[in-house]
C-alpha cells in the first residue's frame, strides 16, 4: 500500500503510540469498572476507531493504518482490563489487602504478552486462511474504511464522537443524580410466596442498557431466560419451608449467595466446555495450516508486506524468556507457604501448565473470537476451567488439607495462576480480531503485533491503579469491610468460590451438577434452535442470567430489546450501516460515562474519607436525607428512562441529518460485547 508520492503510508508512529495510550486510559478504567460491576466488558476497537479517527484528521498525512494502529492499542488495553474476572478473589479470600503495583503489572503483562506470542502462529491459519467471520475484525475495518480520506467519512466520525460523547454525559448524569440521593439507584423487594420466599430487583444503571443493545437480543433473552430460572425456581425451592427466623431479606440472599450461584457455575462451566469440544476440529486443522505455511515461508520466497508476521524464532524466543518472570513471581507469591515444601513439583508444575494450557487457550479463545466476536466468546468459561484444573493439580499434591492456612495459601495460589493464564486468553481473543482489521486495510501484521505488546503494557500500568482506588473506595462484595457502594465482581467471587470449594474439600457437587444439568437442557434447546434456523439460545448467558443478581440482570435484556427496535429501524435509513454504527457508539457511550463517573465517585470517596472518619462517609454528594427516598424511588424510573429516550431520539436525529451516502456499504454485524 503506497500513497499518492509513492511512499509507504505511515503506520506505527509515535503519535499514534501517544494516542492509543491516552484512550487506553479511559477504555481500561471503564472496562475495569464495568467488569467488576456486572461481569461484562465492552469492545473497544469501533469506539477506539471513532475517536482516532475524529483527532488524527486534524493532521495531515494521517492515514487508515495509523488509525488502525491506534485502535489496535486500545483494544488490546481495553481487552486486558478482564483480569478483574480474576484477581480480585485475592482480596475476597482475605489473602492480598491491596493490589501491589507491579506485581499486577507483571502478572498483565507477562500472561498478556504471551497471549500475543501464542497467537502469532495462528494469523495464518484463521485469520488469512479461514472463512471465520471475525464480526467485530470486519466492522472496525469498515468503520475505518468509511472515515479515511474522505469528507463524507470525517463528517461521520464527528457526529460518532458527538454521540459517544452525549451517552456517555446522560450517563454520567443520572449517576451523578443518584450519588446526590435525588433519584434512587436501585430498587429491591424481597417477599414471602406460601412456604417459600423471592424477591424482584432492579439497577438503575445505563450501563446495562449499553451493554444489552450491545449484546443483541439472543444474548438478552438467554440471560432474562437465566434470570427467571433463579429467581421463578430455584430461590423458591430452597426457601421451602424455611422457618423464616431471620427476615425474608436475609433468607433470600442466604439462598442465592449460598446455592443458586453454584447451580449458575454448573451451567456456565458446562456451556464452556460445550464450546471448546465443537471447536476442536477446525482448530486442529488450523493448527496444521500454519504449520504448512511456515514449511513454505522457509523455502526462500519473499512475502509481501501484509503477510509479514514477527519472525518464528523471535515469537518462540519471547515466550520462553517470559516464563523466567513468571517463575519468580510464582515463587515471590508463595513464599512462606507449603508450595515451598514442594517447589520443583509445584512451581515446575505451574509453569509447564500455564504454558501447555496458554498454547491451547490461545488457539481456542482465537477461534472463537473468529467465530462469534471477541467479545462474545466465552472467556469466562475458559478461566473457569483454568481455575478448576489448577486447583485439581494443586489437590493432586496435598490433598485437601484440614490446615486452613494451608488451604488459603493454596487458594490465593490457585487464583494467582489462574490469573496469569486468564492474561493469555483475554489478550489471544482479541489478537486475532485485531489481525483480521489489519488484513482488511492493508495493515502490515508485525506492526499491529507490536502494537498489541504496547497495548498490553500501557493497559497492565492502569489496571492495578484503578483497582486499587475502587478496592479502597467502594470494595467488593464478600470482602471485609466493604461498604454499601460494594461492586458485586461476580467473575471473582464465582472464580475463587470454586478454588475454595476444590482446595476445601467442601463444595457442593450436587449444586454444580443440578447446573450442569440445566446447561445441558439449554444446549440441546440451542442446537435444536440452530438446525431449525430459529433465533439462538447461548447456553453460557443462561448460565449468566442464573448466576448474577436480579439487579444486575433485569436491565440487559431490555437493553436488549431497546437495541432490537433500534436496528430494525436503522434498517429502513438511507443509511443503514452508518445508523447502526451510531446506535453502537451510543450504547458505548452509556456504558464508558456510568463507568467514567464511578471511578471518579470512588475518587471522591476517597478524599472525603481521607481522615478516616467514623463511620465512613458513603455518601459525601448527597444532598437529601433518607426522607426522601421515598419520592426518589418514584422519580428513578420516569427520569431514567426518559434520558434513555432522549438519547436514541438525539441518535436518530443525527443518524437523518447527516449527508446521504454517494455508495451503499456492505453490512456490518455490531460488535455483541457478553463474555
Amino acid at each position: 500500500m503506497a500513497t499518492a508520492a509513492g511512499r509507504t503510508p505511515l503506520e506505527l508512529t509515535l503519535r499514534g503510540i501517544i494516542l492509543g495510550g491516552l484512550i487506553t486510559v479511559l477504555f481500561t478504567a471503564a472496562n475495569v469498572y464495568a467488569g467488576l460491576k456486572v461481569g461484562l466488558t465492552f469492545a473497544t476497537s469501533i469506539p477506539a476507531a471513532v475517536v482516532s479517527m475524529a483527532i488524527l484528521r486534524f493532521f495531515r498525512n494521517s492515514n487508515i493504518l495509523e488509525n488502525n494502529i491506534v485502535q489496535t492499542i486500545a483494544s488490546a488495553a481495553g481487552t486486558l482490563a478482564a483480569i478483574v474476572f480474576v484477581l480480585p478473589g485475592l482480596i475476597m479470600i482475605g489473602w492480598w489487602s491491596g493490589f501491589p503495583y507491579w506485581t499486577t503489572v507483571a502478572v498483565c503483562v507477562s500472561g498478556g504478552v504471551l497471549g500475543v506470542m501464542f497467537s502469532v502462529p495462528l494469523r495464518r491459519a484463521l485469520v488469512t486462511g479461514s472463512t471465520l467471520p471475525y464480526p467485530e475484525g470486519v466492522a472496525a475495518a469498515e468503520v475505518l474504511k468509511v472515515g479515511s480520506n474522505s469528507a463524507a467519512g470525517d463528517v461521520e466520525n464527528a457526529r460518532g464522537l458527538r454521540v459517544i460523547i452525549v451517552g456517555a454525559l446522560i450517563s454520567a448524569g443520572y449517576g451523578l443524580l443518584a450519588s446526590m440521593k435525588l433519584v434512587a439507584g436501585e430498587a429491591a423487594k424481597n417477599f414471602q410466596v406460601g412456604a417459600s420466599a423471592t424477591g424482584v430487583s432492579t439497577s438503575y444503571s445505563m450501563l446495562l442498557i449499553g451493554v444489552g443493545h450491545l449484546v443483541g437480543l439472543s444474548v438478552g433473552a438467554a440471560m432474562f431466560l437465566g434470570m427467571l430460572i433463579a429467581w421463578g425456581v430455584l430461590v423458591p425451592w430452597f426457601t421451602a419451608g424455611d422457618p423464616f427466623v431471620d427476615t425474608v431479606d436475609a433468607v433470600v440472599g442466604g439462598a442465592f449467595r449460598g446455592e443458586v450461584r453454584f447451580v449458575g457455575a454448573g451451567a456456565i462451566g458446562v456451556a464452556a466446555l460445550w464450546s471448546l469440544l465443537r471447536i476442536i476440529g477446525p482448530i486442529v486443522t488450523g493448527l496444521r495450516s500454519a504449520m504448512a505455511s511456515s514449511k513454505a515461508r522457509a523455502s526462500g520466497s519473499v512475502l509481501d508486506l501484509t503477510e509479514r508476521d514477527l519472525p518464528i524464532g523471535i515469537v518462540a524466543g519471547v515466550a520462553l524468556l517470559v516464563m523466567i518472570p513468571i517463575a519468580w513471581l510464582l515463587w515471590s507469591f508463595s513464599a512462606g507457604g507449603p508450595v515451598h515444601d514442594y517447589p520443583l513439583a509445584v512451581i515446575g508444575g505451574t509453569l509447564a501448565y500455564i504454558f501447555v494450557v496458554g498454547i491451547l487457550i490461545a488457539a481456542i479463545c482465537g477461534y472463537m473470537a473468529g467465530l462469534i466476536g471477541a467479545s462474545n466468546s466465552p472467556v469466562s468459561g475458559v478461566g473457569i476451567l483454568a481455575v478448576l484444573g489448577a486447583s485439581l493439580l494443586l489437590v493432586a499434591i496435598f490433598g485437601n488439607s484440614a490446615d486452613p492456612v494451608q488451604t488459603n495459601a493454596l487458594i490465593a495460589y490457585a487464583l494467582f495462576t489462574t490469573a496469569i493464564i486468564f492474561s493469555i486468553a483475554t489478550i489471544s481473543n482479541d489478537n486475532l480480531q485485531d489481525l483480521k482489521t489489519g488484513q482488511l486495510v492493508g495493515a502490515t501484521p508485525w506492526k499491529q503485533q507490536v502494537a498489541l505488546i504496547m497495548g498490553v503494557c500501557f493497559g497492565s500500568l492502569v489496571i492495578p491503579l484503578v483497582l486499587d482506588l475502587l478496592k479502597n473506595t467502594l470494595g467488593f462484595v464478600g470482602m471485609p469491610g466493604a461498604g454499601p457502594n460494594a461492586l458485586s465482581a461476580p467473575q471473582a467471587a464465582l472464580i475463587s468460590s470454586i478454588a475454595k470449594g476444590v482446595l476445601g474439600g467442601d463444595l457442593n457437587w450436587n449444586l454444580i451438577a443440578l447446573g450442569a444439568g440445566i446447561g445441558a437442557v439449554v444446549i440441546a434447546i440451542d442446537e435444536a434452535l440452530l438446525r431449525a434456523g430459529k433465533m439462538r439460545l447461548p447456553p453460557l448467558a443462561v448460565g449468566m442470567g442464573i448466576y448474577l443478581p436480579m439487579a444486575l440482570t433485569l436491565l440487559i435484556p431490555l437493553g436488549a430489546l431497546i437495541g432490537h427496535f433500534y436496528e430494525r429501524w436503522a434498517k429502513r435509513t438511507r443509511s443503514p450501516d452508518f445508523a447502526q454504527r451510531m446506535g453502537v457508539l451510543a450504547a458505548t457511550g452509556l456504558i464508558v460515562g456510568e463507568s467514567l463517573f464511578g471511578v471518579t465517585f470512588a475518587g471522591i470517596l476517597a478524599w472525603a474519607n481521607r481522615n478516616s472518619p467514623i463511620p465512613p462517609n458513603d455518601a459525601p454528594l448527597a444532598l437529601v436525607g433518607e426522607g426522601f427516598e421515598g419520592i426518589a424511588l418514584w422519580i428513578a424510573p420516569l427520569l431514567f428512562f426518559g434520558m434513555v429516550a432522549l438519547l436514541y431520539k438525539l441518535t436518530r436525529a443525527m443518524v437523518r441529518s447527516a449527508p446521504a451516502p454517494v455508495t451503499d456499504e456492505p453490512e456490518i454485524e455490531s460488535p455483541a460485547n457478553f463474555r
